[in-house]
């Protein structure tokens, strides 16, 4: 299998904070549970006036990414939005310094 290395890319990101308007949406815990196809830990969860539980996301063309607790919202030049946790993020970039 052929070896690869991340092609360099500038982003903007900044780490995903309840109550900024960051998300593209929420969806009911209850809806998330039952799709079953994500595992549930850390998700952030907020629990809603009417008592309903729900998940923020960020959605792009693969779909819905939740937000789990320390992600960082991603947006490339193009305006496109990925998410990618606080434990992976320092890894994958470096800050820019500006002039």
């Amino acid at each position: 299998m052929k070896k690869y290395k991340r092609a360099s890319l500038e982003i903007e990101a900044v780490e995903y904070e309840l109550g900024k308007g960051m998300e593209d949406g929420f969806m009911p815990w209850t809806s998330v549970v039952t799709i079953g196809w994500i595992s549930t830990e850390k998700l952030i969860k907020i629990t809603r006036e009417d008592g309903v539980v729900v998940c923020p996301f960020v959605q792009n063309r693969r779909g819905l990414i939740f937000l789990r607790e320390g992600d960082y919202i991603i947006q490339e030049k193009d305006m496109e939005r990925h998410v990618c946790g606080k434990d992976k993020f320092f890894k994958r970039f470096l800050p820019i310094e500006e002039a």
